[in-house]
């Protein structure tokens, strides 16, 4: 992937239209649910259309690639997003490598998540602030002391599930046909 620092801007370009063509579906199949999605990229960015099916999981995803080398967003206050979600309530996931204290120990299956709801119509510019993100493991909260390292960002999921905050239901879930776009994805100041 390539990064570009926009020029008179406070935000940092992270991922754009081409950047979108390596990202992957992850849907709730994994676990014996039969939720069907794809990704693909189009004019506006990444398309992430499908079917929810709430028995047996109830979510579908699309994920980067792991970032080689991580993502030093440390000098940021959090993630910008550009998406279009139809006006359901989506969840914005961040993996990062762990290289201290009880994150390093989980640090393959540690997500750390932000539900926000989008505009009915259009894209929505939602801001995702790196000290609002919830630490989780499979859609249940993480009890054990964890900290969110912003320096050693790998991974980036978007998701719409039936599960919202760690341990707690989407209120506005709702099966059936989906389809989300994300325009960009940035870092800001």
């Amino acid at each position: 992937m390539s990064y570009s620092i926009p020029k008179s801007s406070n935000n940092f370009l992270i991922v754009s239209k081409d950047d979108f063509r390596d990202w992957k579906t992850i849907n709730d199949t994994i676990m014996g649910g039969k939720s069907q999605a794809t990704c693909k990229v189009t004019s506006d960015g990444l398309l992430l259309k499908g079917e929810i099916v709430e028995e047996g999981g109830g979510f579908i995803s699309s994920r980067s690639p792991l970032f080689t080398p991580s993502l030093n967003l440390s000098s940021f206050q959090g993630i910008k997003l550009e998406i279009d979600g139809g006006g359901r309530t989506l969840k914005f996931g961040i993996s990062f490598n762990a290289t201290f204290g009880m994150s390093r120990l989980v640090s393959g299956a540690l997500k750390w998540v932000m539900t926000f709801p989008t505009n009915d119509k259009g894209f929505s510019s939602v801001n995702i602030p790196f000290n609002s993100l919830e630490p989780t493991v499979r859609a249940k909260r993480v009890f054990f002391p964890v900290r969110f390292d912003s320096s050693c960002i790998n991974q980036f999921q978007i998701l719409y599930s039936k599960f919202g905050q760690p341990g707690e239901l989407n209120s506005e879930f709702k099966p059936g046909p989906i389809s989300i776009a994300i325009r960009s994805i940035n870092a800001y100041i």
